[in-house]
């Protein structure tokens, strides 16, 4: 894929993308001086900050050109001189995607955990720690940057699952960390090894020397596709790549609500779009000739994680195997791109589909997974932490406007007409049957998988007598900070599923310009 020079970049006199990286940065730390602030002030602080991303992205969109392939509102500012070491921000049609996911997730990841009592502000900081890092994994475009905040939204996730997770939440944070720092390891060993050969970090200057065939030169025989394997790594153990998720559950499933809410709609999306932005540019030729293995890896977290959901009584389980499927269809799109366009194969509209369908699934599947593991921890707070399939029943009938929400969220996670998950998985089946039939054959094993567990929560957990929690008195309909949780992302499913070009306009010239240059040096 080739991209454009950094020459075309579209600068911006104001620091825009600075201050969305850095405002709730700077929540966290008004949390850390308030240090005698009632805990209603804590959550209301941190709310108010967290929504400076919804804010900042009014401003983005109102002067983002998305005719321009190019990054906009630039900001490149020497930093250290001595290595060639620029901060360097900038915003195409997928890093405005995703910065608008991260602020729509995180204010509702708040309110979902609005009862939280054990220090809260110690909660809102670390939360608004993670939120600044993920925005800067989104915006910055030199790696060093990049890494620093790639590391440091590892941290606050850390906590986030130790100190507020469930039982096993020790264990599930230690995990977690190990893997993804162990794979990002190799990655900062890759990068190394291309800033001793080319001088540079950036990743427009390194693709360009992808493009013209200078990496290959400067790293000959073997020594390309090792770096590429470190990066790799880094990457698949991020999204994660199957068999690579084996800390997903665990840490999804003890996480607290909000936590689980992030980590899977925005946290889980820092790998796909590393795929997109680093290792599709920069490692073309490697990565065609590892897309018979990849693909074979992506169907294994289609097929593999939706079969995996079907055997889970852990609904927070159930959840995070889900995500692992939804994931692997993206994963699978590039992939699939990827090969064909090394076999010299005709590409360009099947394509062009699958690039548009992931850049939907990684947008629809956040707000879709969210509102699941928001809906989780209510039946979880209901029921005094219990939250198995046989733990419940009838819950439809004492909590109707609960079930009418989760009922929406579980068809948009189904992919159903009319809700946004439909048109995502739509164009990744009809880019991935034109350029590799077989595999969209057998991809198509995940979609009825998919749709037996979810109607298995929907049937054993809302329809049928009353059980379990749901027989009791106690058990409520949603409470006004829930309804604020769930009704904006489920408006959003209706919204989005509806009018899906008011997403792709984002996109559309940037996935029109990949697919006319999807070739190799």
């Amino acid at each position: 894929m080739k991209t454009e020079s950094v020459t075309l970049a579209v600068n911006f006199p104001f620091p825009l993308l600075t201050l969305v990286v850095f405002t709730p940065w700077l929540g966290a730390a008004l949390l850390a001086v308030l240090r005698r602030a009632s805990p209603a002030t804590s959550r209301a602080v941190t709310l108010l900050f967290s929504l400076s991303t919804l804010v900042f992205s009014v401003f983005l969109l109102d002067s983002f050109n998305p005719a321009s392939v190019a990054p906009q509102f630039v900001e490149r500012h020497t930093w250290i001189s001595a290595l060639n070491v620029h901060y360097h921000l900038g915003l195409d049609g997928l890093s405005l995607l995703l910065v608008l996911l991260t602020g729509i997730i995180t204010p509702v990841a708040l309110l979902a955990s609005w009862r939280v009592s054990t220090s809260p502000r110690l909660f809102g900081a670390l939360f608004l720690l993670i939120q600044g890092a993920a925005l800067g994994v989104f915006l910055a475009l030199d790696f060093f940057h990049w890494f620093l905040f790639w590391e440091l939204s590892l941290f606050p996730a850390f906590f986030l699952i130790k100190l507020w997770g469930g039982p096993g939440a020790s264990r599930a944070a230690y995990q977690f960390v190990i893997y993804t720092i162990g794979g990002s390891a190799f990655m900062l060993l890759g990068f190394a090894a291309l800033f001793a050969v080319t001088g540079t970090l950036d990743f427009h200057q390194l693709a360009q020397y992808a493009s013209d065939g200078t990496l290959a030169a400067k790293l000959p025989g073997g020594t390309l596709h090792l770096v590429f394997l470190g990066v790799l790594l880094g990457l698949a153990v991020k999204v994660p790549l199957w068999p690579f998720h084996t800390w997903l559950p665990a840490a999804y499933s003890e996480a607290p609500t909000g936590a689980s809410m992030f980590l899977t709609g925005v946290m889980s999306k820092m790998g796909v779009y590393g795929f997109l932005r680093i290792l599709w540019p920069i490692f073309p030729t490697p990565l065609h000739e590892a897309t018979p293995w990849l693909l074979a890896l992506a169907l294994g977290g289609v097929v593999f994680g939706a079969f995996a959901a079907m055997k889970q009584t852990d609904l927070k389980r159930l959840v995070a195997y889900s995500s692992v499927n939804h994931l692997s269809y993206c994963l699978l799109a590039l992939f699939a791109v990827s090969y064909a366009t090394g076999r010299g194969a005709p590409v360009g509209t099947a394509a062009a589909a699958a690039l548009s369908g992931t850049l939907l699934q990684m947008f629809n599947h956040g707000l879709s997974a969210a509102a699941l593991f928001a809906c989780v921890g209510i039946l979880e707070a209901r029921s005094g932490g219990r939250r198995g399939l046989a733990d419940f029943g009838g819950v439809r009938t004492v909590a109707p406007v609960f079930a009418g929400l989760c009922g929406i969220a579980m068809f948009s996670s189904l992919g159903l007409p009319g809700l946004n998950g439909f048109v995502g998985e739509f164009l990744i089946f009809r880019g991935v049957f034109g350029l590799d039939p077989a595999a969209a054959a057998i991809a198509t094993l995940g979609l009825l998988a998919t749709a037996l567990f979810l109607l298995t929560f929907w049937q054993r957990v809302f329809h049928g007598p009353r059980a379990g929690a749901a027989a009791g008195a106690g058990f409520k309909d949603v409470s006004g900070v829930e309804l604020a949780t769930l009704v904006p992302l489920v408006a959003l499913m209706f919204v989005f599923g509806l009018l899906p070009h008011l997403l792709t306009g984002l996109f559309n010239p940037l996935i029109t310009s990949w697919a006319d240059h999807l070739t190799l040096p």
